[in-house]
């Protein structure tokens, strides 16, 4: 920043006496009076306007671009001691350690007739200041009893907002300074271990706006090119186009110089900030005794006289006076930050003039606004009517998302497939172990396109469900129950059961997860309608039903339209599930649309050979053959008892008994597939030694006839239900191959004939034809004082009540604001 030079004497704030002008100069010197008075009153009105419009901003949390100083520095560099000297007055602020803190606001006004410090707080969350404070050692209690109250509500080690103290004094000039809180390197003990990075966060907000001068203190002794903070201040401000450097304690330094060239070099910078930049050299009192007022800014002016003193005598060849002395010294940075910020205060009065306008129009409107909603809590018809229309208005947007609607962006409210199922908490399809990614899982959609997506992954998910397997006991007591009743469709109906089963057990959870999954996506639009109401209404000047700002309103009319979709995913629940009741009945033809046909020969379908023969004439073997204790089983249980011999009745014929023996034949245990089974005959006569009353021919023919028998039945058991030597395949395997069959017959008919069309029919086409009346009927069909309920809570009218009468208090602040600036324009 490059300073204007001042003609303003040094010490200028000091009360001293002056000589009498010559009669020769005394029109000339009265002419100079007069034009100095009347600038310096234009200064001080325009000083004024600006602190009382800083007053309002920060009691009304106006963003206004009002000139002011910010101080910044690290702690130590010197900025307590810098602010009492601008005041003109001590106050210990040093002792509250204010620059870790909380920023303060000193509106310093100069007032010739305070001739004692008159300094007032500005009450927390008002413009309005408290009463002025006489003592100054109550000034640091006051500072530091606001810090702690505020930093213990706020629960945080350090707070943006400011406290604002307005000094009304007859030496100090009229400047506006914001103190910050001071750089530090470490916490201190007591304190959250990340306070420096929150300091220097508050700190740099501070100081961003480009409409504030930033004040930047450096202890003399550090070396520019190890300035811990510097480069902080680079980033806010690169080239230091609005930055006014500082370089305190600048005694301490004055011993090193013995040579002009040393000091001259080290006033340069050495050209570290650049050409443009030039800091000044500022040196304070140190004695922190009790003095008075007086005799501290006397101190004050001693150590700026003893620092040139020490420059012009006591270093070989002086300095360049004509270049640096300008810069040297508090009186002299005193007068250039006044001159300054007057400078500043005069150019943005233009802007801010049109800003307050601006302003003033806004909060005038906002006022207006908040009448009419008081008002409108009387009228219930007016409400019923602006309610209904907004209800409407969301019904017709969530309508037209459904429909291919891209308004909002969808890259903003978009959801990808994985954010749906993480938001909607179903991660996964129940019983499906791979992966299902649909496509355009990566896309961020909504609305139709959404639950197009989803109905998509409920197909891939279900046809990654195939039937279960099914253990040898399960299949053993479906297939025995059935091949009891008799009939030929024995096996056909046990793998029929077994399909039924299964669909009912696996697709039945995706069933609901897919009502769930829907659900999710069209609770979604109910954000979306509003984000598009709301950029409709903005983007043709409307308002839809003026519902903005009724809380009750919007949450009642959310809960409705959750109920609605709810209800819908608990009807289309029941629909699907009475799909898949009818596929999976027992009447429903589904599994037997491509049943096998009956064939003879050799290459008849093993279902056709069995059905052909009695389910009730064998008993069927279904346990694992493999089994170690299966081979001692089959021994064991087909060995007759000692006694098993019954009488004959005499005078049977042969034929008879023939008849009888065939009556007694049991049919052997079904053999495993590696191991054939043979016949074993029980109550026969030769077996008891009684053969020789049938003749040789007719006992081998009767063998002959009960061996081929038990070859035909061990041959169907063997051969068609577990395999024998040329075949694979068993009774246990082909059953469940004949399930899974029936099972994909059962799941491809209800996912593609009956479930997809009946969740667009039952989700989508309420959504489009009834969600208006079905919101209307939730939200209207009510009597006045529960309808009013959603917009009068207990004490409502009390806050709107207080938010105007706030609102007021603001316009008549602005307004005044802006009718000062009006005349400061004017001066101009």
């Amino acid at each position: 920043m490059s300073p204007t030079t001042t003609t303003v004497t040094e010490n200028n704030f000091l009360t001293s006496p002056t000589k009498t002008p010559s009669d020769k100069s005394s029109s000339k010197s009265r002419r100079r009076n007069h034009l100095d008075s009347t600038s310096s009153d234009s200064n001080k009105s325009r000083f004024d306007a600006y602190n009382r419009l800083q007053s309002a901003a920060v009691a009304f949390g106006e963003k206004l671009p009002i000139p002011e100083i910010v101080v910044l520095g690290g702690q130590s560099d010197g900025k307590s001691s810098l602010l009492e000297a601008l005041l003109g007055f001590r106050f210990n602020i040093r002792e509250v350690e204010m620059g870790t803190r909380r920023p303060l606001i000193l509106q310093m006004v100069h007032d010739s007739t305070a001739l004692e410090p008159r300094c007032r707080f500005q009450e927390e969350d008002s413009e309005e200041y408290g009463s002025s404070v006489v003592l100054a050692s109550a000034i640091a209690d006051i500072i530091k009893s606001r810090t702690e109250a505020l930093l213990k509500k706020t629960k945080t080690a350090v707070s943006p907002k400011p406290i604002v103290m307005r000094a009304e004094y007859a030496h100090c000039p009229n400047l506006t300074v914001i103190d910050t809180p001071g750089f530090v390197l470490k916490a201190k003990k007591g304190e959250p271990a990340n306070t420096p990075e929150e300091i220097l966060s508050m700190v740099k907000s501070l100081a961003s706006p480009p409409h504030r001068i930033l004040l930047f203190l450096q202890q003399s002794s550090v070396e520019w090119c190890s300035s811990l903070w510097l480069d902080a201040i680079r980033e806010i401000d690169p080239a230091f186009r609005r930055t006014v450097i500082v370089v305190s304690k600048f005694d301490n330094r004055l011993k090193e110089f013995s040579d002009r060239w040393e000091v001259d070099r080290y006033l340069s910078t050495s050209g570290y900030l650049g050409d443009n930049t030039r800091p000044f050299f500022v040196a304070l009192p140190k004695e922190r005794g009790n003095i008075s007022n007086d005799e501290f800014r006397r101190q004050i002016s001693q150590v700026d006289s003893e620092v040139i003193h020490h420059l012009r005598e006591s270093v070989k060849g002086g300095f360049d006076e004509e270049k640096f002395k300008s810069h040297i010294g508090f009186a002299r940075l005193r007068d250039y930050l006044e001159s300054e910020l007057q400078k500043k205060y005069k150019e943005a009065a233009p802007a801010t003039l049109a800003l307050l306008e601006q302003r003033c129009i806004e909060v005038t409107s906002e006022l207006a606004r908040l009448n009419s909603k008081i008002q409108s809590t009387s009228d219930i018809s007016h409400l019923r009517k602006f309610a209904m229309l907004y209800a409407a208005s969301i019904s017709n947007n969530v309508g037209s998302l459904i429909d291919g609607a891209a308004d909002p962006s969808p890259e903003q409210w978009g959801k990808t497939t994985i954010e749906e199922r993480s938001q909607c908490g179903i991660g996964v399809w129940p019983g499906v172990t791979s992966d299902v990614n649909p496509p355009n899982a990566t896309l961020r959609l909504y609305g139709g396109a959404a639950f197009e997506r989803v109905m998509h992954e409920f197909r891939c998910a279900a046809y990654s469900i195939e039937c279960p397997p099914v253990s040898r006991e399960k299949v053993a007591n479906i297939l025995l129950a059935h091949a009891g009743r008799g009939g030929g469709r024995g096996v056909t109906e046990a793998a029929a059961e077994i399909a039924r089963d299964a669909a009912r057990s696996w697709l039945a959870p995706l069933l609901d997860t897919a009502c769930d999954r829907l659900a999710f996506v069209l609770v979604n639009l109910f954000d979306l309608a509003l984000e598009r109401n709301y950029g409709h209404d903005s983007e043709h000047g409307i308002k839809t039903g003026n519902m903005d700002g009724y809380v009750g309103f919007h949450a009642a009319l959310r809960c409705a339209y959750n109920r609605f979709i709810k209800d819908l995913a608990t009807q289309c629940k029941l629909l699907v599930r009475h799909h898949l009741d009818s596929v999976t009945s027992p009447y429903s033809q589904v599994c037997y649309f491509n049943d096998f046909q009956p064939s003879s020969g050799l290459n008849a379908p093993s279902f056709n050979k069995f059905n052909q023969t009695s389910a009730s004439s064998f008993f069927l073997e279904l346990s694992d053959t493999s089994s170690p204790s299966h081979d001692i089983m089959r021994n064991q249980e087909n060995i007759p008892p000692e006694k098993n011999i019954e009488d004959t009745t005499p005078g049977k014929v042969p034929e008879a008994r023939d008849a009888l023996r065939e009556s007694q034949m049991t049919i052997p245990e079904t053999p495993s597939p590696d191991q054939p089974g043979e016949p074993v005959y029980v109550g026969g006569k030769k077996e008891l030694g009684i053969c020789n009353d049938m003749g040789p021919r007719k006992r081998v023919s009767r063998v002959t006839a009960n061996s081929k028998v038990s070859d035909f039945i061990r041959q169907q058991n063997s051969g068609i239900l577990f395999g024998n030597g040329n075949s694979s395949g068993s009774a246990y395997s082909e059953i469940c191959l004949s399930a899974a069959q029936h099972f994909a017959r059962m799941r491809e008919v209800l996912v593609e004939r009956g479930v997809t069309s009946t969740l667009n029919s039952g989700f989508l086409t309420p959504c489009r034809d009834r969600l208006v009346v079905a919101l209307g009927l939730d939200l209207f069909a009510v009597s006045d004082d529960k309808f009013m309920d959603m917009f009068v809570a207990p004490g409502a009218i009390d806050l709107l009540q207080n938010e105007r009468e706030l609102l007021m208090k603001r316009q008549k602040t602005l307004h005044s604001c802006l009718n000062e600036f009006k005349n400061i324009a004017r001066a101009l």
